[in-house]
């Protein structure tokens, strides 16, 4: 129950989030929209409200916006006619027509900020230089420290995060390095430590050989005032939009496994899994998982919104759309594309089911 309430109130924002940046941008450019539905097939509520019917339907794995106007025409055919023609979407410049199609994937990424500064606001614990265990017979050990020691310096290299200290420390294996620590009394002390040597793996699966001197850190807790959670959220999302793009390009370079590609099955277990954690945990997966839906948008496939981007780019530079043949040969194309991607990605949950099972 955990698991479907979280993944059907995650899915449920993220979709509304992307097509209400589609309707907000509509009208504002003046364009009348004429449906705004929460997932796909038979509609389970509708409200009309002035020009626009309001759906929830029962297929939550999408949405759309229905446009006055954005009616498929080939060239030279009349007009669609409709009742206010300043409406229609297609009588808009194109300019006005790549902001409302870009929207969606826009609102997404703005929404993701908006995530991530919300979670730097509320607050959570980080890891802390301090120490809170050594292994035994580690190289920390035989230096001497202690449970409680704080580093602040690695080769007179100041420390204040522990993710300073962990690529340090990372990028040294077999080097000696001196560690300036702080006792308690306020006393300090300098420690030679030489990393051992350990073969791991990256995010993305590469093997590489990394120092490790065997301590794992106490914690603390930290929340930022808006503006920092603000700037701090922007980082965060972009730094999402990096690694998911990196991602995309190693799974082409055959360096991330295709397997680890992921559908609804995976998002609804993740989901249910962070819903389960806390607030925090499933705050930053909706984050992450807006940010991927942005970017998945704006893939130059016809049936996406980054193929419309490339409909509306290539009639800007000849001078008059595509043919609507053309148009339908892309579009069937990328579905079926698409629907290719789907199947895998459900497969590959189906696989990982199985096998956890």
């Amino acid at each position: 129950m955990v698991t479907i309430l979280a993944s059907v109130f995650v899915l449920g924002i993220l979709i509304i989030v992307h097509e209400f940046g589609h309707f907000w941008m509509a009208r504002k450019m003046g364009v009348g929209v004429e449906i705004f539905s929460i997932g796909f097939g038979k509609a389970i509520y509708k409200r009309k409200i002035g020009e626009t019917e309001f759906l929830v339907s029962w297929i939550p794995l999408g949405g759309y916006v229905k446009m006055i106007g954005d009616e498929e025409e080939e060239a030279g055919d009349e007009p669609q006619k409709h009742a206010d023609p300043k409406l229609a979407y297609n009588n808009k410049p194109i300019w006005r027509r790549l902001l409302i199609v870009s929207a969606g994937p826009i609102a997404n990424l703005l929404f993701a900020v908006f995530i991530f500064a919300l979670v730097h606001m509320i607050g959570f614990e980080i890891p802390d230089t301090k120490i809170k265990n050594i292994l035994e017979n580690s190289p920390a050990e035989r230096a001497g420290m202690v449970e409680g020691d704080r580093i602040v310096e690695i080769d007179e290299i100041t420390i204040t995060k522990w993710n300073e200290l962990v690529e340090t420390i990372s990028k040294s294996p077999g080097r000696e390095l001196t560690v300036k620590v702080e006792r308690g009394g306020g006393t300090t002390t300098y420690l030679k430590i030489t990393p051992a040597t350990e073969v791991s793996k990256t995010i993305f699966g590469e093997k590489i050989e990394v120092g490790k001197v065997g301590i794992s850190p106490d914690s603390i807790f930290i929340r930022y005032n808006p503006f920092e959670a603000v700037y701090l959220g922007a980082k965060k999302t972009w730094e999402i939009i990096y690694l998911t793009g990196l991602v995309v390009v190693k799974i082409f370079q055959n360096i991330v496994p295709a397997d680890t590609i992921g559908g609804p099955l995976m998002i609804f277990k993740i989901a249910g899994d962070q819903a389960e954690a806390g607030l925090i945990p499933l705050l930053m997966f909706m984050g992450v998982l807006s940010v991927n839906l942005g970017i998945l948008n704006l893939l130059p496939v016809p049936v996406l919104d980054g193929g419309h981007l490339v409909f509306l780019a290539i009639e800007a530079v000849k001078g008059s759309p595509i043919s609507l043949k053309g148009r339908e040969i892309a579009q069937q194309v990328g579905m079926f594309l698409l629907l290719m991607l789907m199947a895998f990605a459900f497969y590959n949950d189906i696989t990982r089911f199985l096998t956890d099972s």
